[in-house]
């Protein structure tokens, strides 16, 4: 005889539940496992992503590696023949810019622009965009047009560009920094009661400003008197000790897994052949063993335990510190933060390294895509501190070096060049991507200013990129540089203006 049991409908209704809970967890999408996902992520991305600055240097590359992903520029680099590039034909009428976040805010202003963002809409998601520079402005414009800004806000980001700022966070993060002081200074003799204890050779640097713009080397009275009016009315000045050192940079991104950090690059500063700033950047080098593995070591720790600090402040995404090494007794010294992508992001995102695995603007983004992602930070690390895999290439800001202000009639093109034997070059052929020079008698040049502009002191004319170094091992330009800077020039064709009022655009530079 069969024994039939009462149903408990309570407990098949929780039965029930628990299976229709347990596909659901399982339906779930999964996370992305690793640099392969993740590569394939964004080679099948759908969402409208963008890089809008003055110009594409700065993300070069970006569109090899990301479906979808598009530059918007005020000035068109390759004068049209980058696939990727969208540049307004017609300039609209708008106030004299004075810095890059104007550019910006006048793109989104501009009606191409708009038309062209909502072309490529992917139904009401207008996409995502980086910026070199922004300010509450641009965050604004961009909210207004449905674009989300794919950085820390702009209120937080001038917060840590702020020099003084920096300090304060590596004290925090451990990070040592030169000997310095922060304080307002009303005068040369109250410096030097400020200043007591760091010395009377000493190195001032206001909040903010250009690289070498607003970095002052002052040992005496006149030298200070030259530089007065811009410290004095300075809230808060940096003043430190004037050590003999050597200038480095290393980039970094800070993630949700920890702070990824690519290797440790040499840093041109200050050379009058390149720049008319005396502690201006003027481009990179990236090689093997640039520099001994304790200070790559001092380096790399320090830039993860600034990360960190970083990420405690609220921030996350792509940064660089530049170092500061004494040579005279070898020790290791953070400089500045800049918390975004840089002049220097060319060099770190398209060296082997990061081509075996993915740029480190790559993992920036992925920060703001809306999917979760598991990577193992310490093996990449490791991956990438490896001296074999990193290759060696170079990079040279090349300004305008004269108290001029020039009309230009003719400007090299953008693409490879070839030099021969006698030091002369010769447009070889037309490339947007550096990785096509394939020896170091081959550079890649991308214009900055081009026919038809007004150039001034300090005005980016471009950017040179080679492969090999340009320096050599006690810092100073070799005989290849020079040769290159001098053949470059010697393709820009230009004519003095008297009135140096007329036809500014803008002061300051396009590349950071």
């Amino acid at each position: 005889m069969t024994t039939k049991k009462t149903i408990d409908s309570k407990k098949v209704t929780k039965a029930i539940s628990k299976k229709i809970t347990t596909v659901k967890k399982t339906s779930k999408t999964e996370a992305l496992n690793g640099v392969p996902d993740i590569r394939r992520y964004f080679y099948k991305n759908e969402v409208p992503l963008y890089f809008i600055s003055a110009t594409n240097f700065n993300m070069l590359g970006a569109d090899e590696w990301i479906k979808g992903f598009k530059f918007i520029c005020h000035i068109e680099c390759f004068d049209g023949q980058h696939p990727n590039v969208f540049s307004p034909k017609e300039e609209i009428p708008h106030d004299e810019f004075t810095c890059i976040e104007d550019i910006n805010n006048y793109l989104l202003q501009h009606p191409e622009v708009q038309d062209y963002l909502k072309t490529r809409k992917k139904g009401k998601n207008t996409g995502k965009a980086m910026f070199l520079m922004f300010d509450e402005k641009t965050e604004k414009l961009a909210k207004k047009l449905g674009l989300q800004i794919m950085f820390p806000t702009a209120k937080m980001r001038t917060f840590m560009d702020n020099k003084v700022n920096t300090n304060r966070i590596a004290e925090k993060a451990g990070v040592p920094c030169v000997p310095y002081v922060l304080t307002p200074v009303t005068d040369y003799t109250h410096l030097t009661k400020v200043s007591k204890s760091l010395g009377t050779d000493l190195v001032i640097q206001t909040p903010f400003g250009d690289s070498g713009h607003t970095t002052f080397f002052i040992s005496n009275e006149k030298e200070f008197k030259k530089h007065e009016e811009e410290i004095v009315k300075e809230k808060e000045v940096k003043v430190m000790k004037r050590i003999n050192c050597k200038g480095s940079a290393i980039e970094a991104c800070v993630t949700r897994h920890g702070t990824i950090v690519a290797p440790l690059m040499t840093e041109l500063v200050g050379f009058k052949e390149l720049t008319p700033y005396k502690g201006g950047w003027c481009g990179n080098e990236i090689y093997p063993n640039a520099f001994n593995p304790e200070i790559r070591e001092k380096a790399t720790k320090y830039t993860q335990l600034f990360g960190n600090q970083l990420r405690k402040e609220g921030y996350k995404g792509y940064f660089e510190l530049d170092f500061l090494i004494d040579q005279d007794n070898g020790e290791v010294y953070l400089g500045e933060l800049n918390p975004r992508v840089t002049g220097a992001s060319s060099i770190t995102n398209h060296a082997v390294f990061a081509l075996a695995d993915a740029p480190l603007f790559v993992f920036h983004i992925l920060e703001w895509m809306d999917v979760e992602y598991d990577l193992n930070i310490k093996e990449l690390n490791e991956r990438w501190a490896r001296q074999e895999n990193i290759d060696g290439w170079s990079q040279l800001i090349v300004k305008h070096t004269e108290d001029t202000i020039e009309y230009v009639s003719e400007a090299p093109a953008s693409g490879i060049y070839k030099m021969f034997d006698n030091g002369h070059i010769q447009f070889d052929r037309m490339d947007t991507h550096r990785r096509a020079v394939e020896t170091e008698n081959e550079a890649f040049f991308l214009h900055i200013s081009k026919k038809g502009d007004y150039i001034y002191e300090g005005a980016d004319l471009g950017i040179l990129v080679s492969r090999g170094r340009m320096m050599t091992d006690d810092f100073k330009l070799n005989a290849r540089a020079k040769s290159w800077i001098k053949a470059i020039r010697s393709k820009y064709v230009s004519e003095i203006v008297k009135d140096k009022r007329e036809k500014i655009i803008l002061t300051g530079s396009l590349t950071k």
